[in-house]
């Protein structure tokens, strides 16, 4: 499990400047737990491919996070990994994956990931790089891109087959191009196992207080410049907006334009 924060800013920005003072120390107090790696995307402009950076050490301990989220850009996605139990902590598997011009962030575990990979085609299942579920399910939706589906459909598309054989996975995601910052916030069923639970104990009193009141959930805030933001609770205060849940919401890079897609209504149709 891992924490999420992205924005889209109509001006070059960073990732520093839009958390501001307390939302850095909020993230720095969350990579306590969350201390398995850490990774940045950013598009410089509208147009840009995502250019990332990923480390394997806490974002705590790593002299190069500050001076990644202080890069100027006009948008980005910023992840703090928490590590399924039983996957290793490596840069082969640290968030955000990038390839075909696309970078990727998860926080939820999917499993079996034998059934995961299952759904792979054999070339997808032989260009991955790591061990985690997170990759996989990122390859899932670079196939239907790659097939002329745009971005935000092959997501919800994907979110909707998987929702269907994994029904209390989370599948919350940040996925960002040239054109598109794509948010999945879809864990409306999902829960912290009781190893999750104990890992988090011992850490729990250091933490944001929103960290707890609903680890799965998404959070959206539009500044009155027009920049949108979106974090997982501890990086997103209260006082942000809830997503909808089980939606695929997709901003543009250009002009922040959003527009939702129901997985719901995927399945609905589908049946």
């Amino acid at each position: 499990m891992c924490r999420l924060f992205a924005f889209v800013s109509p001006i070059t920005a960073s990732a520093r400047g839009e958390l501001g003072a307390d939302g850095m120390e909020s993230l720095l107090s969350l990579a306590r737990l969350h201390g398995d790696g850490w990774g940045r995307a950013s598009v410089r402009a509208p147009g840009a491919a995502p250019i990332v950076t990923r480390s394997a050490i806490s974002a705590a301990e790593d002299p190069d996070f500050d001076a990644a989220l202080a890069t100027p850009c006009r948008a980005a996605v910023v992840h703090l990994r928490w590590a399924t139990a039983g996957l290793p902590v490596n840069i082969r598997n640290a968030h955000p994956f990038e390839a075909d011009g696309i970078a990727f962030a998860h926080n939820g575990t999917i499993k079996p990931r034998e059934t995961l990979q299952g759904l792979l085609s054999a070339g997808s299942v032989a260009a991955l790089q790591g061990t985690t579920d997170s990759e996989m399910y990122f390859a899932l939706i670079r196939e239907r891109v790659a097939a002329g589906e745009p971005l935000p459909e092959a997501a919800a598309h994907v979110a909707h087959t998987l929702r269907e054989l994994f029904p209390l996975a989370s599948l919350n995601a940040l996925i960002i191009d040239a054109e598109h910052l794509v948010v999945v916030h879809a864990s409306a069923t999902s829960i912290l196992t009781e190893h999750d639970l104990a890992r988090l104990a011992p850490v729990a009193e250091l933490l944001p207080d929103e960290h707890n009141e609903d680890y799965f959930a998404l959070r959206i805030r539009e500044t009155p410049d027009g920049t949108v933001m979106v974090g997982s609770t501890g990086v997103a205060g209260l006082d942000w907006e809830p997503l909808p849940a089980e939606s695929v919401i997709a901003i543009r890079l250009d002009d922040r334009r959003r527009s939702t897609i129901g997985i719901a209504s995927l399945l609905a149709a589908r049946s």
